[in-house]
């Protein structure tokens, strides 16, 4: 199984902790993974994803890196845990860095749920009409 790289935890409905996860599937298609459900998200998912809701990334920020993905082609996603001056729980934040372009950062729980609703969007075409 290819490495995964955990963005979001929550509890579901049986109360137990879920992790939501992104993974390189076969042939290069980014996928989210629930449990054993994985899903390939649309080509280039990621990027509008973080295009839409990421800030350029401040490298000075005091972060723990939680996690890394190769995304290949010279693009990394990184799972950080930051802790501003005047917060007392640590926030995680997605990383996306590809080549030319500034490194740019979200909280995790929001770029999950835009590819977790584009997911569901993908799945539903599969499914078709």
């Amino acid at each position: 199984m290819a490495p995964a790289l955990k963005i979001r935890e929550l509890v579901d409905a049986t109360g137990a902790l879920a992790a939501v996860s992104l993974r390189l599937a076969t042939g290069g298609a980014l996928e989210l993974t629930r449990g054993e459900d994985a899903v390939a998200l649309p080509s280039r998912a990621l990027e509008a994803v973080m295009a839409r809701y990421g800030v350029p990334f401040d490298p000075e920020a005091a972060i723990s890196v939680e996690g890394t993905l190769a995304l290949g082609n010279g693009r990394t996603l990184r799972h950080v845990r930051h802790v501003a001056g005047y917060d007392v729980i640590a926030r995680d934040y997605l990383v996306y860095e590809g080549p030319g372009a500034e490194p740019l950062c979200a909280m995790s729980a929001t770029v999950a749920r835009g590819l977790e609703h584009l997911a569901d969007v993908a799945r539903g075409r599969a499914a078709g009409p």
